[in-house]
């Protein structure tokens, strides 16, 4: 007998299609009615997990530092090198390219547009790149000295100092 995963409840429904909509059409353009559409539910029902759309992006952005750190974890684990993992965060651009090119970085756009609108949760939502520098100075260049990158190109001295 095959196990299903288990449904999402409807409140985490919400935070992933809110996600999603705001990753594709930005926080200021996506309404209630947009995301409670994409979930099926009532504004009603929808007003029953949110009360305000803040209090959905604060969710949003929990849910994708979240969704960030299991991903840089599982790097961690996966590279038994400082280049595989470097080669882990590239694939997952190349991965995602499509939608990079047409919606553009996830958390960049995200931060753009809460720094436009001034909004409180900007420095939440920066966060996340926080999260990405910290796993890149962690996981990929303090195990490296800066004298083996010299060592092996320009390449990777190029990386050192991009992300320091």
């Amino acid at each position: 007998m095959k196990s299903e995963a288990p449904k999402p409840s409807t409140r985490q429904d919400i935070v992933e299609k809110a996600d999603l909509l705001f990753y594709q059409h930005g926080f200021e353009n996506t309404s209630f009615a947009d995301i409670a559409d994409a979930v099926g539910i009532s504004r009603g029902n929808f007003y029953y997990h949110f009360k305000t759309k803040d209090d959905i992006l604060k969710e949003v952005i929990a849910h994708r530092a979240a969704k960030t750190q299991g991903m840089l974890d599982a790097w961690a684990l996966k590279g038994r090198t400082p280049i595989e993992r470097l080669k882990c965060f590239a694939q997952m651009l190349i991965d995602n390219r499509k939608d990079i090119q047409r919606f553009g970085c996830p958390v960049g756009t995200l931060c753009a547009e809460l720094a436009k609108l001034e909004h409180p949760s900007q420095g939440e939502a920066g966060m996340i790149f926080g999260q990405f520098r910290r796993w890149l100075g962690q996981e990929v260049l303090e195990p490296v000295s800066y004298t083996q990158l010299r060592a092996q190109g320009k390449g990777r001295k190029l990386v050192c100092r991009l992300l320091l």
